[in-house]
């Protein structure tokens, strides 16, 4: 039901929010030590904590001392975020993780409270709310000062280093004020099934988190900006679970624009999005996200083939369609639950699942299964290149220019890995659609236009040149790039397309994932200095953790959308790559 009461924690913008994840899911952190949204045991499960969008439950380490101020960061190619708050009297800190490697099942949230100098007492809450606040849970403590619970909706809980708390109002509380060079672990466990019959060590956790993620993140000292690269992959591989898929993003119903009904859930992986983290994950030396990428991409074509669904659940099943939880939302958002993608056809998907089977290709890391799913691709692209699509905006159904062009990228790229026997025919193919795109998608000043019936520019149309549909200097190449700069790009920013006369803003956000292709035109047509400029003015559109939304509100400069947007972090992860290369002849 709908909820008047004064939240404890009321949302902050999201620029000083953090995330923690262990690929199953993921824990949304305020700046007052306050895990905001947090959805169990899987990333589309029904939130635990959802005070994000105006539910309840609460999980917080906060200061006492109400005079202080928030600071963080990430501990290096990691999701292991460490909350710190000076106060007038002293400094403390909580480092906090998801334990890892991740466990579908089981949900594992620890905090280890370190007092850093002075005095800074702090104050524990916990209350899960499972269901979006639907559900309650009844505590009870064991003679060694642990306390359990169990929900109405079957999750059970744990929680060990509160054995000084009482309930009051149904929720734990406890106060702690460490002594110099003073520490304390909190252990938060949560699953549907029975917890092991001990709590763990969370030495022990710690050891194997550390471990687990210095495994998975590599140095990235290619790249021209290894620090954020190596962010931007543990961004990616921590959303990314043990089916190998990838959510689009960790939350729902965050706002694009205010009060203007774009509000989404983006709990799900989308074919596309998958694809371009698994193409940035393989623009160096291959990764085990490229391999993850590949394999949910495969099985999601072996099982589906022509029907391909744009996304899914992490475990390959359908989207829900869309209905509301009934609770307030963020400020300016909505609490819609489910996407309407599930009804969509998105063809643009093929030809970025070619491109990332053409790059796993190029790294040998495709396998024989794989080339079924190859198959099943190039067969869908060649029964529908000519039917109406959403494209990759999402839109009414029609002849995207850009879905045909990533067609024709992806087939050039996997036909020089294919049988010579079906080269020629793949090559084939995209000549075709090549040709006929051309002949009805140009704009009569030489630069590509969305469709056959809208002449705007779109700055999605500067992904076929970078994916090679056709040369970067080709004219219609150089003339796109043109428009986008004079139409679309404001103070090193790029917005999608024009919706009206107004200017850009009007309508919604800059760009990120456009700011960064742009970075990669420039780069590939040898405009080296312009390149990396916009690549830094983009980099710099994140908040304090350094974490991207999918919009970037240029006048505010405030992020806007669901967070944090995988693919903003891919396309960071890219160029970082390409702008430590050579330009392509």
């Amino acid at each position: 039901m709908k909820s008047d009461s004064t939240p404890l924690f009321p949302a902050q913008v999201l620029r000083e929010y953090s995330l923690i994840g262990d690929g199953e899911r993921g824990a949304v952190i305020g700046p007052r030590g306050d895990v905001v949204w947090m959805c169990a045991p899987q990333w589309d499960s029904p939130a635990v904590f959802s005070s994000l969008v105006g539910g309840s439950g609460v999980f917080a380490v906060t200061p006492l001392n109400p005079r202080h101020v928030w600071g963080g960061h990430y501990d290096d190619g990691t999701l292991i975020w460490n909350s710190r708050w000076v106060t007038t009297d002293g400094i403390v800190e909580c480092r906090e993780a998801l334990a890892m490697p991740g466990d579908p099942a089981m949900t594992v949230l620890m905090r280890h409270i370190r007092l850093i100098s002075g005095t800074a007492p702090v104050r524990i809450l916990l209350q899960p709310r499972p269901g979006f606040g639907r559900n309650g849970v009844d505590f009870f403590r064991s003679n060694d000062g642990v306390w359990s619970g169990a929900s109405d909706a079957g999750m059970r809980l744990r929680i060990s280093g509160m054995g000084q708390a009482k309930v009051i109002d149904g929720m734990l509380r406890q106060d702690i004020q460490l002594g110099p060079g003073g520490e304390h672990h909190l252990v938060l466990e949560l699953s549907s099934k029975l917890l092991p019959s001990r709590p763990p060590r969370p030495a022990d956790l710690w050891a194997a988190t550390v471990q687990a993620w210095s495994a998975s993140v590599p140095a990235m000292d290619e790249t021209v900006t290894p620090a954020d690269a190596r962010r931007a992959y543990a961004v990616l591989r921590g959303m990314t679970g043990s089916t190998g898929a990838m959510v689009a993003a960790a939350t729902l119903g965050l706002p694009e624009r205010a009060k203007a009904k774009r509000n989404y859930d983006y709990r799900y992986a989308w074919i596309r999005d998958q694809c371009f983290a698994g193409q940035a994950a393989g623009a160096g030396a291959p990764t085990d996200l490229l391999d993850s990428a590949v394999h949910f991409v495969s099985e999601r074509l072996l099982t589906d083939g022509i029907s391909l669904k744009p996304a899914y659940t992490v475990t390959g099943g359908k989207v829900p369609d869309e209905h509301p939880l009934d609770l307030p939302g963020y400020p300016g958002g909505t609490d819609i639950m489910g996407n309407r993608v599930n009804k969509q056809f998105q063809l643009d998907s093929f030809g970025e699942a070619l491109l990332l089977f053409a790059t796993a290709a190029r790294h040998d890391h495709l396998e024989a299964v794989h080339w079924l799913a190859v198959e099943q691709a190039v067969a869908a692209i060649e029964a529908k290149w000519d039917v109406p699509d959403a494209g990759i905006w999402e839109l009414g159904n029609e002849r995207w220019t850009q879905s045909r062009l990533s067609c024709v990228a992806g087939l050039k790229a996997i036909a020089p890995y294919a049988p010579a026997t079906h080269a020629a025919a793949l090559d084939q193919l995209a000549g075709l659609i090549l040709t006929h795109t051309q002949s009805t998608c140009t704009h009569p000043s030489g630069r590509w236009q969305r469709s056959p019936a809208d002449d705007r520019i779109d700055a999605a149309l500067l992904l076929p040149a970078i994916r090679g549909a056709l040369p970067a200097r080709d004219p219609r190449s150089l003339a796109t790039a043109e428009a986008v700069r004079k139409e679309l790009l404001d103070d090193g920013y790029v917005y999608r397309y024009r919706h009206g006369p107004g200017p850009l803003a009007d309508s919604e956000g800059a760009f990120l994932l456009c700011g960064f292709n742009l970075a990669l035109t420039e780069h590939q047509q040898g405009n080296t200095v312009e390149a990396v400029r916009l690549f830094e003015r983009n980099r710099s559109a994140c908040g304090s953790p350094g974490l991207f939304t999918e919009e970037y509100d240029i006048e505010q400069r405030q992020l806007r959308g669901n967070f944090p947007q995988a693919f903003v972090h891919a396309a960071l992860l890219e160029t970082a790559h390409r702008l430590a290369e050579a330009r392509a002849p």
